[in-house]
């Protein structure tokens, strides 16, 4: 509070947060806040899914990360092509919505798969580069073309910003969701529950077979069906975090008709 304060009595401020008093450079801000969460929170969220769901090694983890980036390099020359012939304000929606679009793709996921990885983080990465690209060009209309230092900083903090929020908060998402996950699938593991019940006793039969005593058999038999709802529970969690991060690109995307229109070249 006494930062923002300063900032804006000061008059030759480190960050002039004035200039948001323009209302397409405060949504180019708030977009560049949004590509932050997308680029960084999906960094965070694919390779802590594929290691402690799906079960990947760290080279294979390794591969699906570096696989993505190859859409991102590949999206380069067709946006300077498009850059030339479209109205970035409608670039930057196809960005903010072929994002939503590829976080759409990971809600269905599950403990076994749920399709394809490389893809639709491929394209995540690519409409987070479009967005951060179109957003940025000086032909935008933002103010940021005619005080270059401030649109800077400011776009770089935001983006910073984003993605420090991003990640903390699904983090939290991730934390309070599996334990929600976890207490209903619980609710729903009782004796009246047949197929648990005929789990427990195969996975009992199975260790009394390795020479354990039915008592402990029991044991490890919950202990296991205990861990399959826990990972259940954090595939769920996983899943509502991606579908909080497409609902923020999809409400973002709905904001770019507000941004003034770039100056015709």
């Amino acid at each position: 509070m006494a930062f923002v304060i300063r900032t804006l009595r000061h008059p030759q401020p480190v960050m002039d947060l004035r200039a948001l008093q323009d209302r397409t450079f405060s949504l180019g801000c708030y977009f560049s806040f949004m590509a932050g969460v997308g680029i960084f929170a999906t960094i965070y969220l694919t390779p802590l899914y594929l290691g402690s769901v799906r079960g990947f090694s760290a080279l294979e983890i390794g591969l699906a990360v570096f696989s993505t980036g190859l859409f991102q390099v590949m999206s380069i020359p067709f946006y300077s092509w498009l850059a030339n012939r479209v109205d970035l304000r409608w670039l930057l929606m196809a960005g903010l919505i072929g994002f939503a679009v590829s976080m759409y793709s990971f809600v269905p996921i599950t403990m076994t798969g749920g399709g394809p990885v490389a893809a639709p983080a491929g394209v995540s990465r690519t409409g987070a580069a479009v967005c951060r690209r179109a957003n940025g060009d000086p032909d935008a209309g933002q103010p940021a073309a005619r005080t270059p230092e401030v649109g800077l900083r400011l776009f770089n903090l935001m983006r910073n910003l984003g993605g420090a929020i991003g990640i903390a908060l699904c983090g939290t998402v991730l934390n309070d969701r599996t334990n929600l996950h976890y207490n209903r699938l619980a609710d729903h593991l009782n004796n009246a529950n047949l197929a648990m019940s005929d789990f427990v006793q195969r996975s009992a039969a199975n260790f009394a077979t390795q020479g354990i005593s039915p008592d402990a058999a029991q044991t490890a038999a919950l202990k296991n069906l205990s861990a399959l709802a826990l990972r259940e529970a954090r595939t769920q969690a996983f899943s509502d975090a991606f579908y909080l991060i497409m609902m923020g690109f999809l409400l973002a995307a709905m904001l770019v008709p507000l941004m003034k229109k770039p100056p015709a070249h």
